[in-house]
């Protein structure tokens, strides 16, 4: 589709703070760094024991190689000029976003040091500032570096400055608002609650709604289940929840039993005959287990680029009934525009069962009709003219009293009727058609994967299944985990396969 022009972007200022970090680096390596015409877009700068400089860039790695190998002086020179390193071995400079990580030996010294510049960067959340404004939940996924804390910094700021709410960042390890008791100016007029160690971020978050009556909490990096219980406590209280987690994208997060409850987590459910029937589905299907926990996921593709699920309880339901996501995407192109490449309305069409299109035979059927459902329904078929080609046949009712079809009947074709040549009995007929075929390939991939699963918890031996497109996949996957068991998919489509395995 031809990209439609969304906004335009503000100005982008950055605020590397430099010049400290450079002032806690011993002398000589200060000037070496300060001789570097792109200083401007250092990354991080590696100080281990009896090894050279290192500065690392975007785009390479420079190893000073004539200043000699880094000693204990060098290492101690950093360590006297920053602030305390906490439980996570991870320190700061006062009133910086700069982070100063330490490597260890056995024995507790210091021996390795990470110097990675934290910078603020203004004018970056234009590009979702219509979503931050809704007021609803947000998870920002992403790869790490991609830039998801820049903007959660920057959201903290507007929704402080801009529209007056009374926000809090709850911090760890002081990687939103920088080191220090005065919270970095990157976040405006937002609150800070520093977390003194990883494992209490939970506590924390929970304080700050029951202690400081907080309109929005921001939070970096949510990545245990307690994590994702306290995120659910916090948006059952009514407080908009705008985070960041481990995984790159809502497919990624849905796999994983410990956070998938953010998005509304999925349970294996066993459906009677009578409610199969109703339904019209196999028994054993996946289904969302709750409500999740953030309405929106904005997966950050790149600094420039985005994609936004506006409605993650109807994105994962679709997931789960084989229909790919259709997010939003938007990009920032070259002049500063912001572009929408995709719109969220387009649906996807559901994943076909088989890489080889079905091939139908019409026997007094529109061919034209046919052709036009086939299209509109993005069904995996085509339309053949000869009759020992075809794996279906479509005719008329009347045609099949008539037993005009007995060639076909011979060949063990399967014969389906429409009552008359109309588009919407045509559609609706290829719809039931492709419907039942899934359906039935599901429900045996499914007994396949629990005959698997009982093997694996009686023996202990691993087990191959056969192969399998994504979606189904998927669902065995998702079985494999519900009994505590390990899976991992193998192969190239369209022999693509699930193992699964107890761990020991």
């Amino acid at each position: 589709m031809v990209p439609k022009k969304f906004s335009t972007l503000k100005e982008e200022t950055i605020t590397d703070n430099m010049e400290e970090l450079l002032a806690v680096l011993p002398p000589d390596i200060k000037e070496w760094l300060k001789g570097f015409s792109n200083l401007e877009d250092l990354l991080e700068v590696i100080l281990d024991y009896g090894r050279e400089v290192e500065a690392r860039f975007p785009d390479s790695t420079v190893i000073w190689t004539e200043r000699g190998k880094v000693t204990y002086e060098d290492i101690e020179w950093v360590v006297s000029r920053i602030g305390a390193f906490g439980k996570d071995n991870r320190a700061g400079i006062n009133g910086t976003l700069h982070r100063i990580s330490a490597i260890r030996n056995r024995d507790g010294k210091i021996i390795g040091l990470t110097l990675r510049v934290g910078r603020a960067v203004y004018g970056t959340i234009d590009i979702i500032r219509d979503v931050i404004e809704t007021g609803k939940n947000i998870l920002l996924l992403g790869r790490p570096g991609v830039g998801k804390t820049t903007k959660l910094r920057e959201v903290a700021r507007v929704l402080a400055d801009e529209f007056h709410k009374r926000v809090i960042v709850v911090d760890t390890s002081n990687e939103i608002a920088g080191d220090g008791d005065v919270p970095h100016p990157a976040i405006g007029r937002a609150r800070r609650m520093q977390v003194p160690s990883p494992e209490l971020q939970h506590a924390v978050m929970i304080e700050a709604v029951e202690n400081h009556m907080p309109e929005v909490i921001v939070i970096d990096e949510i990545g245990t289940e307690q994590e994702a219980y306290a995120a659910r406590t916090i948006a059952e209280r009514g407080v908009q929840l705008i985070a960041t987690a481990h995984g790159n994208t809502l497919e990624n997060l849905l796999l994983n039993p410990t956070l998938s409850d953010l998005v509304g987590g999925v349970q294996v459910v066993t459906l009677s005959d009578e409610e199969s029937k109703r339904r019209g589905t196999q028994k054993t299907i996946m289904e969302r287990k709750a409500p999740p926990t953030f309405d929106i996921v904005i997966e950050i593709m790149d600094m420039n680029k985005l994609a936004i699920h506006h409605d993650v309880a109807k994105t994962v339901d679709d997931m789960l009934k084989g229909i790919p996501p259709r997010p939003e995407i938007r990009m920032r192109n070259p002049e500063g525009k912001i572009e929408v490449l995709q719109t969220a309305e387009e649906s996807a069409p559901p994943s076909p069962l088989s890489t080889r299109p079905k091939r139908i035979f019409p026997y007094g059927v529109s061919r034209n009709k046919l052709e036009k459902a086939l299209r509109d329904f993005h069904l995996p078929a085509l339309i053949t003219k000869n009759i020992k080609e075809a794996d279906l046949i479509l005719t008329l009712a009347a045609h099949q009293r008539k037993g005009r079809l007995g060639n076909g009947e011979k060949l063990g074709i399967p014969i389906y009727t429409v009552k008359s040549n109309t588009y919407s009995q045509i559609a609706s007929k290829l719809k039931q058609i492709f419907q039942e075929e899934e359906m039935e390939a599901e429900e045996k991939a499914l007994r396949e994967t629990e005959q698997a699963i009982a093997h694996v918890l009686a023996t202990g031996e691993p087990v191959e299944l056969s192969p399998q497109n994504s979606y189904i996949r998927h669902l065995q996957h998702q079985l494999a985990q519900a009994y505590g068991l390990r899976s991992e998919s193998s192969g190239v489509e369209p022999y693509r396969r699930v193992r699964i395995w107890k761990e020991d």
